[in-house]
């Protein structure tokens, strides 16, 4: 790895006294090589809030001396570290005294990775000659966080690529969705990818503006834009098996072109088409109807009544973002929503901890890591159904009725001195069982004079606003319609053929989507599918940590195929089979199969399609090295 020499501030020491103690104590483990850093009295408390004390539950006095030994290291001069890399041993040393909890071994391997202590990216053997990669090429439907994901694989090992983007710009759903309040529900060190460039990030929990301006600063630094062909639309894909190659039609401004590739990937997510609902007489409102996805700079709402129908995530960032600025904003519940507050979610990183961040070596790392395990696979385990547990209605187990009663009293003071809405918004159904979100003052937004929440149901929409069952008229300008995605597509929309004429569309029929590892699908060679079936992260996480569990995987898998001079895999049927068996029964377990809700997760049969069963590190693991025996294999 390279170590980046510290560019000391005007004051280090000021800088330092800023630093979490966690992370600086990690720093002094690589700098010195003293292992004494970990045992008390150094060692920090166990914190499992989200964004912790920067204190680490350690006295003062040993505070002191622990800055004043990382102040000394910099003082005078650019110390060489006396560990890079810890290897596996006392890397898992380091994490367990970082946090103060027992991390499991199997980590450690993954986070020397993710920290790039050690390399994540696939490496040829031998690297063919220049002539025999250039016969190979992958074309990428989709701009977002998986393309870049993957062309900085591809760009690593030299494999041709096309990344092929609808839009006017590259960034997927961080492009699209423009709704006032936009913004990560995972803290940006955790929300970015594990290698460079740095960025300085503003806050802990950044707008997509920022996040926006980091993908095109990444794809920059890698050259993605040489590879990429925007406003251009894939409308067709299929397999030529006498040929082994993908035959795809583009649509671009200039008509229609055809494309032909070794391998196809979409990287469109699960995400990225939004879900028109229908209202009865929705023609005949007189004001502006859009889904949130299609919100534009353009729309102004100084002073107007604005209807937002949904309480998800978009509705929580949108709803306190422009309560102030509007005569009035009536929000339309069907499911009350589980939220939990997170300090920190809204506050600037400061100067001094800027600067860590940026410059002081490994700090950066050892704070992702803190960020990638609190927003990790922690709160996996207390997920899992308790067959014993008495009161299966209201939670799944002991713990998850424990965090029920803290995030009902969380929403209880929140709304103390409104009875009417704490009987509202508290779910019937176990916390965690939706997607958890993140308390963005979205319960005292709720108590301001100019807001109101209706759960009547909606009956239908009049020229001036929204009528619900009771008959009532609620005066509206402006409606957004917050009701989610396309979720079971995924990669189906995009008209894709396979062998023998299969269509991808009738593959993954009656909204059923599956795929071996959420990758790859039987009958569809060299075809694989990023962020797709089962593979969303749903008790944590970051879909960039998948996305680049996902690259790793593809980009093994072509250098497997281009080393053996094997021309296409598609995975095996039993394999594929097996596979999905092992995640229904996984799920069966988890809360997201709990009948008192319903959820994205799960599609019209009760299947949980979309959610990953599996902790991360094991999804790393499953995707690292691809087993070529488990594919239908196609020679040269």
């Amino acid at each position: 790895m390279n170590i980046e020499i510290p560019r000391q501030p005007l004051n280090l020491s000021s800088a330092i006294a800023e630093g979490d103690i966690r992370v600086l104590l990690m720093v002094l483990v690589h700098m010195t090589g003293d292992e004494r850093w970990l045992e008390p009295p150094y060692k920090p408390k166990r914190d499992v809030r989200l964004i912790p004390d920067p204190d680490a539950g350690v006295p003062a006095e040993i505070q002191q001396e622990i800055r004043a030994a990382v102040l000394k290291l910099f003082a005078n001069g650019d110390p060489a570290p006396v560990i890079t890399d810890p290897g596996n041993e006392l890397m898992l040393k380091m994490m367990r005294a970082c946090l103060g909890e027992n991390v499991a071994p199997e980590y450690a391997p993954l986070m020397r990775e993710e920290m790039g202590f050690v390399a994540r990216e696939k490496r040829w053997t031998h690297r063919p000659v220049d002539e025999r990669l250039a016969q190979q090429h992958v074309l990428i439907v989709g701009a977002g966080v998986c393309a870049i994901a993957l062309g900085v694989a591809l760009w690593r090992l030299g494999i041709p690529y096309t990344i092929v983007e609808k839009n006017d710009e590259l960034g997927g759903t961080w492009y699209v969705n423009r709704y006032p309040g936009c913004g990560v529900d995972t803290p940006n060190h955790s929300y970015s990818y594990s290698f460079g460039p740095r960025n300085p990030w503003t806050r802990y929990f950044c707008r997509r503006e920022e996040l926006l301006e980091y993908l095109k600063k990444v794809a920059a630094e890698y050259g993605i834009r040489r590879h990429l062909r925007l406003n251009t639309e894939l409308t067709g894909s299929r397999w030529d098996e006498a040929r082994r190659r993908w035959i795809s039609t583009l649509k671009t401004k200039d008509g229609e072109e055809i494309f032909e590739s070794s391998a196809l990937v979409s990287a469109i997510g699960q995400l990225n088409d939004p879900l028109p609902a229908h209202f009865n007489g929705q023609e005949n409102f007189n004001g502006l109807r859009l889904h949130s996805a299609l919100w534009n700079e353009d729309i102004n709402v100084e002073g107007k009544h604005v209807a937002v129908i949904g309480t998800g995530a978009t509705a929580m960032q949108l709803v306190p973002s422009i309560a102030d600025r509007v005569a009035s904003v009536t929000v339309y519940q069907r499911t009350a929503q589980w939220a939990r507050p997170v300090k920190g979610y809204t506050e600037a990183i400061t100067e001094g901890a800027q600067w860590l961040l940026a410059h002081l070596p490994f700090y950066v790392q050892w704070y992702r890591f803190n960020m990638f395990w609190r927003y990790g696979d922690g709160l996996l385990p207390f997920l899992r159904k308790d067959p014993r547990w008495p009161y299966p209605d209201r939670a799944v187990n002991k713990s998850n009725d424990r965090h029920r009663q803290e995030l009902t009293d969380f929403i209880v003071s929140e709304l103390k001195d409104r009875p009417d809405l704490v009987e509202k918004c508290v779910p019937t159904y176990p916390p965690y069982g939706k997607r958890i979100l993140l308390d963005n003052d979205w319960f005292r937004t709720l108590t301001k004079p100019n807001v109101e929440l209706v759960t009547d149901a909606i009956d239908h929409f009049a020229p001036e606003g929204i009528v619900t069952a009771d008959g009532k008229l609620r005066r509206a300008d402006i409606i957004v319609i917050s009701t989610g995605f396309k979720v079971t597509e995924m990669a189906a929309r995009l008209n894709i053929t396979g062998r023998d004429g299969s269509n991808l569309r009738e593959k993954w029929a009656n909204d059923n989507p599956t795929a071996f590892l959420g990758l790859t699908v039987p009958g569809f060679p060299n075809f694989f599918c990023m962020l797709g079936p089962n593979s969303g992260p749903a008790h944590g996480g970051s879909v960039i940590f998948q996305s680049e569990c996902q690259s790793r995987y593809i980009s093994a898998c072509l250098v497997e195929m281009i080393e053996r001079g094997t021309a296409a895999i598609d995975v095996r049927q039993d394999v594929h089979d097996e596979y999905v068996r092992k995640v229904d029964a996984e799920h069966e377990q988890m809360i997201w199969t709990h009948p008192g809700m319903t959820t994205y997760y799960r599609n019209k049969q009760g299947r949980v399609f979309s959610a990953m069963p599996w902790r991360f590190v094991d999804y790393w693991a499953m995707t690292h090295d691809p087993d070529l025996s488990q594919y239908r294999v196609t020679e040269a």
